[in-house]
Parts: structure tokens; C-alpha cells; sequence
């Protein structure tokens, strides 16, 4: 019995040993390069997302502001470069005329002054309608944002100019392969080497293959892969085998199970970039366990030192600047105001 004992005893110190080396994160190589960060929306409005589905309208849940930019408008758009930006996430929709609009909901009531389904509407109809009209933070006493003409929704070409620099993510909001087939065709027309310049796609499985058989190359997830990955890299990765799940596509870290993923930061890293795949860190899940970005700037401090690849970000405005300071143009009556904002934010979030 005791001789059974000793070599079990044995056998769990090996095994151990070399789950330990096989992941451990020391061992491997130091990435290269720094985190990029991915501006969901540009710089926007952040809003409270208790209770939020897919039809709810956030335009009348802001907070109180502390800049004038709202998500996918030119100045935003604009803006992100100024804040420390590598990518800039924009939402797309085709109208009725062949054009591709920058707007993210399937109808116009909440955020305008225009009424029905975005997609029955005409790329000048779109054009003239008042982009800020519903945003409010006090429930209707006041929308900071009416009558500015600034905040229009803009074609897909005027954020290309804008953006001619950054890489963008294309967020795809219907099934339709269709959308693909125009967006592909606006993008060489417009002479955008989107592999070159970093560009991704997320959306629907459906609309994603249509975008994969024109670039290949080009970074493109979908929610059921991103899934499967991190569920299959948790449960076998510690072996130190990637799953085919993970191969070639994308690995999403939440900030708060980071301790779950094996070999974390570097050996994981490592794994992914040798079979072709990327890494994405998000901010904490939610109570619901849904997934957001990073929403304030301290939280970048739980991101490892060594981390170099994609965050994705909620506020841009306060978190660009807070990773590369170097990089901030905003004013100090600005920069202020924006600090004295956030423990609010803190509150609301349950991180205070």
C-alpha cells in the first residue's frame, strides 16, 4: 500500500511539475510590441447598460456629459486620433440609394429626429436628419446635443477619409451576406488595402464567411467563434495544445478571469501568434455575464506589463490618454472635468 502511495504521490509531483513548466509564463518569450486599443464607437457617450437589450434605446440614458462627441460621427471619429487610438470600431448600414451609412441602430427613433427602419432610408435622407437630437442625461430635460450640425451620420466614404490612417473594425448588424458584398465593394472602390492597413469584421456567421471570401487575411471573428475559443482554450490548454477553435482566430480575455486562461499573459500570447491568431482583452462581464469594454482608466493597471495585444474600450476619451499620456490633446479644464466624472462611473459600476 505504501509503495502504491509513494508512487502516486510521485506521479502528481511530475505531472504537476510539467504543468507548471508547460505553462508557465515566464518560460516564454516577451512579446513585442504594446497594447492597441480599440475605440468601440469612436469616442461617445458612455451610458448605463443595466437592463439593456437589443431594441432599448441608450440615447436617453447618458451620462452627464463631459465632451461633445458622439459614437460614430466625423468628429468623433476625428477625435480618436487625438486620444491614443490604434482602432476605431464603427457600426454600418446600407440605405436605400447603394450607399453605406455609419449609424448603429436598426431604427432612427432613439438617436434622431427621424422615425422608422434605417435601412428604408436614403443615404440624403439619413444625411439630414439631426444625429444628436435624442441624447439626454437628465431624462428629458435637457439633450445637449439638438441642432449641432456637426453630429450628422456620415458615409462610409467620409469616415474612410477621416480614418485614412487608423485601422478600423467593421461591426456587420445584419444576417445578410449582401451587406459584405457592398461594403467589400466600397472599400476597393475607395482604393482601402484593407490587409495592409489592419481592418477587421465581426458580425454574423453569414455576413462573416461572405467577408472572408473577399479578405482572408484580414482579423474577422464572429460571437459563437470567440466562444468556442476561449471555452476550449480554458479546458485543454493546459496541456499546451491550442485548440483548432483558436487557430488563426481570436482569443477573448476578460479582465476579471484572466487567472482562468493558462500560460497568462506570455505563454498564452505565444501560442496564439504562433498558430496565427490574436489576443483581445475586455473589461470585466457584467452581472448578466456579458461582455463590455474597459470603462475606466485604473483598469488598465490589471492588464500585465508584458500584454501586447487588443483592448477593446468603451472610453477612449479617458483611457487613451491614460495609457499614453504623450498622446493627449485635450484641454486641462477638459482633462479635469472628465477626471471629476468618473467616480460616478465608479459607483454606477459597482467597482467603488
Amino acid at each position: 500500500m505504501k509503495i502504491w502511495l509513494y508512487r502516486g504521490a510521485m506521479a502528481l509531483a511530475v505531472a504537476f511539475l510539467i504543468l507548471t513548466v508547460v505553462n508557465a509564463s515566464w518560460l516564454a518569450p516577451t512579446p513585442q510590441g504594446n497594447p492597441q486599443l480599440i475605440a468601440h464607437r469612436g469616442v461617445s457617450q458612455l451610458y448605463d447598460k443595466e437592463g439593456v437589450g437589443r431594441d432599448t434605446c441608450t440615447a436617453d440614458r447618458i451620462e452627464e456629459p463631459v465632451h461633445d462627441y458622439l459614437e460614430n460621427t466625423l468628429p468623433s471619429m476625428a477625435m480618436t486620433l487625438q486620444v491614443g487610438a490604434q482602432m476605431v470600431e464603427l457600426d454600418i448600414a446600407p440605405t436605400t440609394d447603394g450607399e453605406i451609412a455609419v449609424f448603429h441602430d436598426w431604427t432612427l427613433d432613439c438617436r434622431t429626429d427621424g422615425s422608422g427602419d434605417t435601412r428604408d432610408a436614403s443615404m440624403a435622407e439619413l444625411q439630414a436628419l439631426d444625429a444628436g437630437y435624442g441624447y439626454t442625461a437628465d431624462g428629458g430635460a435637457t439633450f445637449p446635443f439638438r441642432g449641432n450640425p456637426d453630429n450628422r451620420i456620415p458615409t462610409l466614404e467620409e469616415a474612410l477619409q477621416v480614418l485614412s490612417r487608423r485601422a478600423i473594425v467593421f461591426n456587420f448588424k445584419s444576417r445578410d451576406p449582401a451587406e459584405a458584398d457592398l461594403l467589400a465593394e466600397k472599400l476597393e472602390a475607395s482604393g482601402r488595402r484593407v490587409e495592409r492597413m489592419g481592418d477587421a469584421f465581426y458580425g454574423h456567421p453569414n455576413v462573416i464567411a461572405r467577408i472572408r471570401e473577399y479578405y482572408p487575411d484580414a482579423w474577422s471573428w464572429t460571437a459563437p467563434e470567440l466562444e468556442e475559443c476561449s471555452r476550449d482554450y480554458v479546458a485543454y490548454a493546459w496541456t499546451g495544445y491550442l485548440p483548432q477553435s483558436c487557430r488563426g482566430r481570436t482569443l477573448v480575455v476578460p479582465l476579471d478571469k484572466q487567472w482562468a486562461f493558462w500560460g497568462w499573459p506570455n505563454r498564452a500570447i505565444a501560442r496564439m501568434e504562433e498558430h496565427g491568431g490574436r489576443v483581445l482583452v475586455i473589461g470585466p462581464m457584467d452581472v448578466e455575464n456579458h461582455p463590455r469594454g474597459l470603462a475606466l482608466p485604473e483598469q488598465l493597471q490589471e492588464i500585465p506589463s508584458t500584454y501586447n495585444g487588443y483592448v477593446w474600450v468603451e472610453d477612449i476619451w479617458t483611457i487613451g490618454p491614460a495609457l499614453r499620456p504623450s498622446a493627449d490633446r485635450r484641454r486641462a479644464d477638459v482633462r479635469a472635468g472628465s477626471e471629476d466624472a468618473l467616480p460616478a462611473r465608479r459607483v454606477r459600476l459597482g467597482l467603488d
